[in-house]
């Protein structure tokens, strides 16, 4: 029997999808052990957190848990790609501004950088950042270093993150009102 057209086009999106996906960047941030206590003892688990992103400016964050650490990963992986959020980024490059995230005890300070900077961030946000695509930033990290709370603070600094675009948008202006600039030379 041969499939409808409607069953062919689903398959031929789900491929595309894994194409998609495939460009996708994984950074492996955190493995961690560990145990349920039950009647017999103790069962021991893994838990992963895994950032995934483009490089163009979209990035997510899974976690995972299962009785093997490949399994863990997989499933981190899966609930990344799941989860993406879009951040604007200035020339591809860098942050627009100079921004604050916090979660739990965790508080991150990310600040924007000329170019040639580099990625000036430890651990788990330079982990974000790569897979971010950001090329030039400097990150500081107060409070807790569990990686958790620092991915996710970085995440919800993110989602405040807005373009000189996104701004004049709401305010009905144009970019460069918006940026004070008289000779119409518009920055993303």
């Amino acid at each position: 029997m041969a499939k409808p057209e409607k069953a062919k086009k689903q398959d031929k999106e789900q491929r595309g999808d894994r194409e998609e996906g495939s460009e996708l960047q994984e950074r492996l941030v955190a493995v961690n052990r560990v145990a349920k206590t039950v009647k017999g003892g103790r069962r021991m688990a893994f838990a992963a957190l895994v950032v995934v992103g483009d490089g163009r400016g979209r990035v997510g964050l899974g976690s995972g848990k299962a009785r093997e650490v490949p399994e863990a990963i997989r499933k981190a992986t899966e609930g990344a790609k799941r989860d993406m959020i879009r951040v604007p980024l200035r020339d591809g490059r860098t942050l627009h501004h100079d921004i604050e995230g916090r979660f739990g005890a965790g508080r991150v300070r990310l600040r924007s950088a000329q170019p040639g900077t580099g990625i000036i961030a430890g651990g788990p946000l330079r982990a974000v950042f790569e897979v971010l695509g950001v090329q030039d930033v400097v990150a500081k990290s107060f409070g807790t270093s569990n990686p958790y709370n620092m991915v996710k603070a970085a995440l919800s600094a993110f989602e405040h993150m807005e373009s000189p675009r996104m701004v004049a948008a709401r305010r009905s202006k144009r970019v460069n009102e918006i940026l004070g600039r008289k000779d119409g030379a518009a920055e993303e």
